[in-house]
């Protein structure tokens, strides 16, 4: 039997949940329905375009573009800044609600996942059918809209939810291919960058019908195993499964038992700043980025909890997982006296490999920050390893060990 494979994607996520998040407090517009982008900053002019309403496109406003060369083409542009925590909400809440129609779920990012409805489609009249009642109980329950792509392979249901939104169910069945896909432009197959497809069409290719059909062998030989892959997936070759589990020793972790209980926030924080520091030497040191940071707290009675989030983009840097560290020991911590800390990445990747970037990444200053800090990540790095852990540390665990 054929899998059954759907991919869930929510139609402009930031702008979305930004406007359904207006609406349910009253504190602004629902930008979806006026020339709106997600990002930048309206008074510098700096950053770039996050997310795009529809109204803002018809303007010919891109994702992607400085936010300046935005206001030019729409003075009258709406510009609202991206929340960080609002959206890993929201993220989760979805997620939830997915899984309780199919509990085979693959989450790719913030904003989309894969679902393998294999052993479930037969609780339902049919496969576009399922999908409607998931893209329909979404809009209903949240206010905001998704596409579903439907095929037996993830890579098809994956462009399949990218053909025409919002709101909509879509299928890409192999037999589908040579009508509903080989006819897109070549950049817009998956995994097909700028780069890429700048050869590609040097080479003479310009739809994903051309790449399909050229020799696999001149596609290597100018893009590598990268150019393999492509011209699988303009073929719609893709054996992957949904992956719905991580094994568990798959991570990378420290934990501390305290020389008193702890029952402060402001004495909790340094100690998961120095183990965050830790996680980072020990995953760079590794080579891995982690996708999932969890925390751990043990309080004075034993009873141990944990709670877990997915990171934006996967990172090996102190500051990305001392701040998911944060987050999650606020929304864990129930004020009882704390015993043990620990903090762990998991879903790891190697450094190196191509991973998909959430839009938030794409900003060029945030950019210019990040490299900043790894710059300076690796120059403490070196130190601690020379001279030890604690020959470098920060003025606020100082004054605490003081």
């Amino acid at each position: 039997m054929e899998p059954v494979i759907f991919h869930v994607d929510v139609n402009s996520a930031y702008l979305s949940w930004t406007s359904v998040e207006n609406q349910k407090t009253g504190r602004g517009p629902d930008l979806r329905t006026i020339p709106s982008i997600i990002g930048g900053d309206q008074k510098s002019r700096h950053g770039i375009v996050l997310a795009k309403s529809i109204p803002a496109k018809a303007f010919g406003i891109s994702t992607g573009e400085p936010v300046a060369s935005a206001l030019k083409k729409c003075p009258s542009l709406v510009i609202a800044p991206p929340e960080h925590r609002l959206y890993r909400q929201y993220s989760q809440n979805l997620m939830e609600c997915l899984s309780s129609f199919c509990p085979s779920l693959e989450q790719l990012s913030i904003d989309e996942c894969f679902l393998d409805f294999s052993e479930s489609i037969s609780e339902y009249p049919g496969p576009v059918e399922a999908a409607t009642q998931i893209k329909d109980t979404v809009f209903s329950r949240f206010g905001f809209t998704v596409n579903v792509g439907i095929s037996s392979r993830r890579v098809l249901a994956k462009m399949a939810s990218d053909f025409k939104k919002p709101n909509l169910v879509h299928t890409l069945y192999p037999e589908e291919i040579p009508k509903k896909m080989w006819p897109l432009p070549v950049g817009e197959l998956y995994m097909a960058g700028r780069s890429s497809t700048n050869t590609l069409n040097k080479l003479g290719i310009y739809t994903i019908g051309d790449l399909a059909r050229a020799d696999r062998a001149l596609i290597e030989s100018h893009l590598k195993s990268h150019g393999g892959l492509l011209w699988e997936y303009a073929n719609g070759i893709d054996e992957r499964p949904v992956v719905t589990e991580t094994p568990e020793a798959k991570g990378i972790g420290n934990s501390t038992t305290l020389s008193r209980d702890v029952t402060r926030r402001e004495d909790a924080l340094p100690v998961l700043k120095t183990l965050s520091d830790m996680v980072s030497s020990r995953l760079k040191k590794a080579g891995q980025l982690a996708g999932t940071v969890t925390v751990e707290i043990k309080y004075s009675t034993f009873q141990s909890f944990s709670h877990q989030m997915q990171l934006l983009s996967p990172s090996n840097s102190p500051e990305a997982l001392y701040q998911a560290a944060c987050t999650l020991f606020d929304a864990l911590w129930d004020g009882e006296p704390i015993r043990l800390l620990g903090i762990r990445g998991t879903r790891l990747l190697k450094e190196g490999e191509p991973v998909q970037l959430n839009l938030f990444d794409l900003d060029f200053k945030s950019y210019q920050k990040d490299e900043k800090h790894k710059k300076l990540d690796r120059a403490l790095e070196k130190i601690r390893r020379r001279y030890g852990s604690d020959s470098v540390t920060t003025a606020g665990q100082l004054n605490k060990r003081k």
